[in-house]
């Protein structure tokens, strides 16, 4: 009777620690999906992507049309992404967990042979196939207006920006998801989705502006260095100490945007790091390198969802 009695509370209280099994990963991932392939969002997103490059190709192109290449067109576009991408994948996550506890279909899903952390880890791949496959098809289909906007089209930097712009988008799903496991409704997830969208958008500037302001008033030590003004002239400039760089870098959508760097090496068309390099003479400290901009990606896709495996394996349901 005491076996019995235990084997209902670890079911319904969470409180023994599921395991993972991929097949039924699989399945929860197919079906999510499958559900969002059937409604107008995907196809709404594929169209959505498609004028998107297409429009800004076009403005780009008859507002500079003489000197656009590839990485200039990419580095203008990366910062319409850097909004949009977030947005996008901050709405697709909102209700893939916590909508289905709202409703009760959780306990449905989970009187399948489906753990909880197969239900969230299949939930994270479903949604992040559906934003995927649609900026794959937008993007693909824009390239053709993307082609005839620059002036020597580099398809292997285009699709190296594709990749990394999916990336990106898998960071801020895992944020969205993992955060929608934590919490009992969508109104809940809804304002955990604007807050994170309001500390990487706004937060997360005003730090910099802040830190900023204290470092001209003395209250931070900037560090000096020489550059060379529009005239020629060698000035004496002041910057952020590296610890304020480093809580810059911090943020998805700064690594995101630091990444353009390396497409360049895919390119005819080379520009230098998002840093002014002049302010570093001794080199880029590690953690505003190329390289690292990729580890901050992979750490926002990680943390979070390790995260809510661990929590959502033992919340209430």
């Amino acid at each position: 009777m005491s076996t019995e009695t235990g084997t209902a509370s670890d079911s319904t209280g969470g409180s023994a620690s599921s395991s993972v099994n991929l097949e039924s990963v699989r399945a929860v991932a197919k079906k999510d999906f499958q559900d969002s392939i059937r409604s107008w969002l995907f196809w709404g997103l594929s169209v959505f992507f498609f004028t998107l490059m297409a429009a800004l190709a076009g403005f780009i192109s008859w507002a500079n049309p003489d000197d656009l290449t590839t990485i200039g067109f990419i580095s203008l576009v990366s910062q319409v992404c850097k909004l949009v991408i977030p947005l996008i994948a901050l709405i697709l996550g909102w209700k893939s967990i916590a909508g289905e506890r709202e409703t009760g279909s959780i306990k449905v899903l989970l009187s399948l042979p489906h753990s909880r952390k197969d239900v969230l880890l299949g939930k994270l791949l479903g949604r992040t196939a559906v934003l995927t496959l649609s900026l794959i098809i937008g993007f693909l289909i824009g390239m053709v207006a993307v082609a005839f906007a620059v002036s020597e089209f580099s398809f292997p930097a285009y699709i190296a920006f594709l990749a990394m712009t999916i990336v990106y988008g898998l960071a801020y799903m895992s944020i969205a998801v993992s955060l929608s496991s934590l919490t009992r409704s969508t109104t809940m997830a809804g304002a955990a989705m604007f807050g994170v969208f309001v500390l990487f958008y706004i937060v997360w500037n005003s730090i910099q502006t802040a830190l900023g302001l204290l470092m001209n008033r003395g209250y931070i030590d900037g560090v000096t260095y020489m550059a060379t003004d529009f005239t020629g002239q060698q000035v004496e400039r002041t910057r952020l100490p590296d610890w304020a760089q480093f809580i810059n870098m911090v943020d998805p959508g700064n690594a995101y945007q630091n990444t353009i760097t390396l497409f360049s090496s895919l390119s005819s068309d080379s520009i230098g790091t998002t840093f002014n390099e002049a302010a570093f003479p001794d080199g880029l400290p590690f953690f505003l390198q190329d390289w690292f901009s990729c580890i901050i990606l992979l750490f926002w896709i990680v943390v979070p969802i390790a995260v809510a495996l661990y929590r959502f394996d033992r919340v209430d349901i």
